[in-house]
């Protein structure tokens, strides 16, 4: 896999660094989120890339049971338990060949987008990335324990969004006193008490924008080796977003890696400099983000952000 490497403001060559009568060095004048990307990435090329999730040659199958017919969900089952291939077959046992063959390295420091159209396998990928899946063949390493946070994470819906903060914190591994003491920036970073102390009220009353947003908040809270999220940054408002990705921004200048899927482009282009294309199971495409996002965009069609982009830019 090819490495990004920082632009050099002395490089002649670079277009972005045209002369600016400004600066009597003839470099352009960089903006405060490029010269910390810049910054970043020049200590990244420096430093030792360390592996945090390798990916060898994976697949993933589901069985989807019950598609055959005339045998009864109990019998079924009692033959897949006794003669697992054969009674498959007899119990209309269906496999989906959801991921194909994917290989990758994921290094500390990244912010990685895994894009894709509906069915293409990211979800399930990051799912066995996370240990909650188990792969037909091939391997997945990880450094530490990733942590996946996704629109439909586990918290107690009959409980309330405070008891929760504390649920999701002690799930993972942080102490009691830890949670306390992070309580209430969790709390005025969801922005779920901005329109009541709906952080009182029990989790089932809640919008699922608002339950996502309390579920990124506490997921954010700790500082984590490999951060799997899908799919969470596409609900709430602008503000939320924006605090959202800064906060990824944050988790990444502390050496950890970001799995970040999502179906928006913007996202995507904002929060990763790396992105992977899945497309029907398979690895389609692996590099710097605009690359890869041209080309899926070439092949879905999709021209919003790019209009959006040039409406904004005139």
């Amino acid at each position: 896999m090819a490495e990004q490497t920082p632009g050099n403001p002395e490089n002649p060559k670079n277009p972005e660094r045209s002369a600016n009568p400004a600066n009597p060095d003839g470099t352009a004048e960089e903006t405060p989120d490029e010269r910390m990307m810049r910054e970043r990435l020049e200590r990244l090329s420096k430093a030792e890339r360390i592996p945090t999730v390798v990916c060898d040659g994976v697949d993933i199958v589901y069985r989807v049971n019950g598609t055959g017919s005339g045998r009864g969900s109990a019998t079924a089952a009692l033959n897949r338990i006794l003669r697992r291939k054969q009674a498959e077959k007899a119990a209309g046992v269906r496999r989906v060949h959801a991921v194909k063959n994917v290989s990758f390295v994921a290094y500390k420091g990244e912010a990685i987008g895994l894009i894709g159209t509906n069915g293409s396998g990211k979800s399930t990928l990051l799912k066995a990335v996370a240990g909650l899946l188990p792969v037909e063949n091939g391997h997945i390493y990880t450094h530490g324990q990733p942590s996946l946070l996704g629109v439909n994470a586990a918290l107690m819906n009959d409980l309330t969004g405070e008891r929760n903060v504390y649920l999701g914190g002690l799930a993972m591994g942080m102490s009691r006193e830890q949670v306390k003491e992070r309580y209430q920036d969790i709390v005025d970073f969801s922005g779920i008490n901005e329109k009541g102390d709906f952080i009182t009220l029990p989790m089932r009353t809640y919008s699922s924008g608002m339950a996502a947003r309390l579920r990124f908040s506490i997921a954010a809270a700790k500082d984590h080796d490999v951060l799997l999220i899908d799919e969470a940054l596409a609900t709430g408002d602008r503000r939320f977003q924006m605090r959202s990705e800064e906060r990824i921004r944050e988790l990444r200048a502390t050496a950890g890696t970001v799995f970040l899927v999502s179906h928006n482009n913007k996202s995507i282009r904002d929060t990763c400099e790396r992105t992977i294309w899945l497309e029907r199971g398979e690895l389609r495409m692996d590099g710097p983000t605009e690359d890869v996002m041209k080309e899926y965009e070439a092949f879905t069609g999709d021209k919003s952000d790019k209009k959006a982009a040039g409406k904004k830019a005139a």
